[in-house]
């Protein structure tokens, strides 16, 4: 059986308070015996204050720099997907690190960008399963989600639990007055459904809440089953949902009569 989290909070630019926050949400998740802990985009530093194009980015952070230690030291014998600006050879990405204390076990650049992002990060170029303590793993973040795709090249490498991190807005053009209520909430409910169900994978999705900048997060952190059920999630303003599976059985089960994965026609599509 694996014990697992994802978290739905607040993070800004502040990245003492960040730390603060993710100390105090290791330490809870630790004492709960959660083995993988899904904390949300851009938790290290904050997300984008508006989508608009003219927006000031979070700090860019090096992938081995004394952030990264920090957050490897805070992980421990967990395995913790965190999100972060990535500076390299000039560039910022919007980029996603899965550590333990030993080291960095896999990491990811966000590859689908709404709105005017590209104007603040440049763009991943690809998808890949690594292993881990809790079994094999992939990782996407916010928007890759809306692309079938990507969480497919992920199941197809032999993921077993996908980890989608997100700073996932409210509607701006038509908003609900109960966050809850919000069309994207649905969405963003429905996106990890159809992900985790498609693919027959375990599936975390943490998510940024409260507002920053123009944006209102819509929280709902959860943990999907292979059969597209919620095993846990927290309400719109944040909160960590935990879980405990035994993950080789659930997709033992899922995918004994109907395997989406093996029954595939590629030569048909």
């Amino acid at each position: 059986m694996i014990r697992m989290a994802a978290v739905a909070a607040p993070f800004g630019r502040d990245m003492a308070e960040c730390f603060a926050r993710i100390a105090d949400l290791t330490g809870r998740a630790r004492a709960d015996g959660v083995r993988v802990l899904a904390l949300p985009e851009a938790c290290l530093g904050g997300y984008l204050a508006n989508l608009d194009g003219d927006a000031e980015g979070p700090p860019a952070l090096a992938a081995d720099g004394p952030e990264m230690r920090r957050l490897r030291s805070l992980a421990g014998d967990m395995v913790v997907c965190a999100g972060y600006c990535e500076s390299d050879a000039g560039l910022r990405y919007n980029s996603v690190v899965c550590v333990t204390g030993d080291g960095v076990l896999g990491h990811h650049r966000k590859v689908h960008q709404p709105l005017s992002e590209d104007s603040s990060y440049a763009a991943g170029d690809g998808f890949a399963a690594f292993d881990t303590p809790v079994g094999r793993l992939g990782m996407l973040i916010c928007y890759d989600k809306a692309f079938p795709e990507s969480a497919r090249a992920l199941a197809l490498d032999g993921a077993e639990i996908v980890v989608c991190v997100s700073a996932w807005p409210a509607s701006r053009t038509n908003p609900a007055p109960d966050l809850a209520d919000d069309r994207w909430t649905r969405r963003f409910d429905l996106f990890d459904q159809a992900r985790a169900l498609e693919n027959q994978v375990v599936w975390l999705s943490a998510n940024q809440s409260g507002s920053f900048g123009d944006l209102r997060f819509v929280g709902r952190a959860k943990i999907v089953g292979p059969g597209g059920e919620i095993l846990a999630s927290t309400p719109v303003d944040g909160g960590m949902a935990v879980a405990e599976l035994d993950v080789q059985a659930a997709l033992a089960a899922a995918r004994r009569s109907m395997g989406h994965l093996r029954d595939r026609r590629p030569e048909t599509y």
